[in-house]
């Protein structure tokens, strides 16, 4: 039996307090559930099972054990589950939370695949740029960009992309490339701020040089579609993240300028309410973002 099985037998075993019980729930005999502790016991070089007129009692080691294998199994079964559920097709509703811009770039154009593979599953994408409150909205995982802080969610990390200055090629023609980021501050800056009246500031890197820039212009917008409009009309420089711009970007609609200065990069995360268990649903769409969106700088964790 492999390690697994006897972690089986063993947290069996503390629960029931008998190896004949535990024979007869996996229809073993006893002599080899007996020998089956035995090993592990012997693999982990440690007691873990005293005998007792009140039959088995985990040793100290023993304890300890049994939590972290009664954990390690549910997780299995949990996975078994998932698996089996998937297998048998998804069905009823998922409610997904994401940005506008990143969701009609990045995940629309791509859901062909993931609904003709659940042809029994409802997907309700909510397009949102704030922070929607998971529980009440019924959200059942959320797609969000920038660190997060909210304790109160489960985040997975699921990839990373490159921070730009971008511009069109007419705007460079009239105004010319910064040759530093200090330059910014002479062009005309497409200043994006989802919360109204927030500066901005870029921390830029080249090797051990850091420069700090304050975002100033006369052009501020509150959400990355103006952000996006903006720029493709030559309004100005915009600093934002290569997925807001991919196709301008693969085209040469737009250009990226300061090549050899860095930004700290945008990280896209998934979040689920705290405490609930991750469904087969949300399970699948979470693989289907890892697996299938095509993200470049993709760092899935």
């Amino acid at each position: 039996m492999d390690r697994l099985g006897m972690m089986e037998v063993f947290v069996l075993a503390v629960e029931t307090g008998s190896f004949s019980a535990v024979a007869r729930r996996l229809g073993l005999g006893q002599p080899t559930v007996s020998r089956l502790i035995a090993q592990l016991e012997e693999h982990l070089g440690s007691r873990l099972l005293l005998r007792s007129t009140r039959g088995l009692m985990p040793t100290e080691a023993g304890e300890a054990y049994y939590q972290k294998s009664r954990e390690i199994l549910l997780q299995v079964n949990e996975a078994e589950a998932m698996v089996q559920q998937c297998r048998a097709g998804l069905s009823g509703r998922l409610r997904v939370s994401a940005p506008v811009t990143f969701a009609r770039l990045h995940i629309i154009p791509r859901l062909a695949g993931f609904l003709a593979d659940h042809p029994g599953l409802e997907l309700e994408i909510l397009l949102d740029d704030g922070n929607i409150d998971l529980i009440p909205a019924g959200i059942d995982v959320a797609l969000r960009l920038g660190a997060q802080a909210d304790s109160a969610l489960v985040a997975r990390h699921l990839s990373r992309c490159g921070m730009r200055v971008l511009a069109t090629p007419a705007y460079l023609a009239t105004r010319g490339a910064p040759a530093s980021p200090g330059d910014l501050q002479d062009h005309e800056l497409v200043i994006y701020s989802p919360k109204p009246g927030m500066g901005q500031q870029w921390r830029f890197h080249r090797g051990e040089e850091e420069v700090t820039v304050s975002g100033r212009g006369r052009l501020t917008v509150s959400a990355a579609e103006g952000m996006r409009a903006a720029v493709l009309a030559g309004l100005g420089l915009g600093i934002a993240s290569e997925w807001m711009f991919a196709p301008e970007l693969a085209s040469g609609e737009v250009v990226a300028v300061l090549p050899a200065w860095q930004l700290p990069a945008l990280d896209l995360w998934a979040l689920l309410p705290a405490g609930r268990e991750l469904s087969a649903k949300a399970g699948a769409f979470l693989s289907f973002m890892a697996g299938h969106c095509g993200l470049g700088h993709a760092q899935a964790e």
